[in-house]
């Protein structure tokens, strides 16, 4: 049998406490996929227990590496034998980063064996930018019901991305590390989680440059070697609890946040009239916000977009949106990366939003609305979150299904919800 779970939410109480932010979670599967690339042992540190690093586990121990927890958040990872070079299709199916396994396991055994990777379904995430680097590396592709990656040897490349891809820029900078000679990646992601993973492979011994910019020059080394990293904190989990916060009129203070990362967000949730302060690595969301959109030059109308970091990133826009139907005024929310990712609004115009649908990727909303209690289902894990919000502001109670979706991203979520004053619980049902 299948355990399945909901979450019962009774709406209208304001949040107030404190919590720590979790690990990255895009930062912790690429590092994860990364300690293949040396025999020797690899400690990760603040690794978020949630459903996705936990996949990325077995993974691992399916294709022959050793995988211990150490403590809570503490893992180590130690692939000193021959591997399994292909990787489960129940496993690959359940997540996106499925697909990172590509480049260390081609670059350490010469092949890789991948089924087409699963995760959010948020419109169309093509791989095309993932075989252009490591085609350019050397790699050969076929494509026969999996996509099966084959090298005699990696050599270094020019390589022109033709997307920012994060993970195609992961799996060619894991790649490149053990490759022959000089990488140049030029158009390459440049995120907080890109950043913590080329800071890895550096205290594994390898030799990348221009971290942080959209420009990665490397020098293969002939090997790496084991290392303890801290993975930074995640910034997702950061901007959707000050979405929390705002959304039901509460407060919240956050610990362990780069104030770094929070600059393009905080331009975001400014036009929504909602501000925040930072001392040291603590931020603080007051209550009293503003609540009130702050219009362009002339009184036109703001939008808040996404775009490849230093942008503002796209796992917020679903988070925004649910924050902008309790803010007065409106704002057009203009998702450019994802086709799908705005087609769950129409469950938040179902609980009294007014949402204008422009297109798949462009929502006029118009705030500030009272929302009321449903039964909503989770999507995606950004819409989830989004919909946990929604239920949180809303009044009266709200039933969410298929949570499994937002557990994939938040970490111990019902009893972190709860420790701030939330009214909600997780039901198991049988399915």
């Amino acid at each position: 049998m299948n355990r399945l779970y909901e979450y019962h939410i009774e709406g209208g109480f304001p949040i107030k406490g404190t919590i720590t932010a979790s690990g990255n979670k895009n930062a912790a599967l690429p590092c994860i996929a990364a300690a293949l690339l040396t025999t020797e042992p690899v400690i990760l540190e603040n690794v978020p227990n949630i459903k996705d690093t936990e996949v990325m586990m077995v993974i691992l121990e399916s294709i022959g590496a050793s995988v211990k927890k150490l403590e809570e958040n503490t893992w180590e990872i130690c692939a000193s034998g021959t591997l399994n070079t292909d990787i489960p299709q129940e496993l690959s199916k359940k997540l996106r980063a499925s697909i990172l396994f590509a480049g260390p396991l081609v670059a350490r055994s010469g092949r890789v064996g991948l089924p087409p990777p699963g995760g959010d379904v948020i419109g169309r995430r093509r791989l095309d930018t993932h075989f252009l680097a490591l085609t350019e590396l050397g790699a050969r592709v076929a494509v026969n019901g999996q996509f099966t990656f084959t090298a005699n040897k990696l050599a270094g490349a020019d390589i022109f991305l033709d997307e920012a891809s994060v993970t195609a820029t992961e799996n060619a900078v894991m790649a490149a590390v053990l490759a022959e000679g000089h990488t140049t990646i030029t158009n390459a992601a440049s995120e907080p989680h890109v950043q913590d993973l080329c800071n890895m492979l550096k205290a594994m011994g390898a030799k990348i440059t221009g971290i942080g910019s959209n420009i990665l020059e490397i020098d293969g080394v002939k090997e790496l070697h084991g290392c303890r990293f801290r993975i930074g904190p995640d910034y997702m989990e950061i901007g959707s609890f000050i979405g929390l916060a705002a959304a039901t009129k509460g407060s919240i203070t956050i610990n362990d946040v780069n104030p770094k990362d929070m600059r393009p967000i905080k331009l975001a949730f400014n036009k929504l009239g909602i501000s925040w302060h930072i001392e040291g690595n603590t931020l603080t969301v007051p209550v009293g916000q503003a609540m009130q959109v702050n219009t362009d030059l002339g009184g036109m109308i703001p939008k808040i977009d996404d775009s490849p970091w230093p942008g503002f990133p796209p796992d917020l826009t679903s988070i925004m949106t649910v924050v902008a139907t309790q803010v007065d005024g409106t704002v057009l929310i203009h998702e450019k990366m994802f086709e799908s990712r705005m087609f769950f609004v129409d469950k938040l115009i179902g609980m009294g939003a007014r949402i204008t649908l422009c297109d798949p990727h462009r929502a006029v909303v118009s705030g500030a609305c009272k929302l009321h209690g449903d039964q909503l289902v989770s999507p995606d894990v950004r819409a989830g979150m989004a919909m946990i919000i929604a239920a949180m502001a809303a009044h009266g109670e709200s039933v969410i299904s298929n949570v499994y979706q937002v557990e994939r991203g938040y970490e111990n979520l019902t009893e972190r919800l709860q420790s701030l004053g939330a009214h909600i619980e997780k039901v198991d049902c049988v399915d």
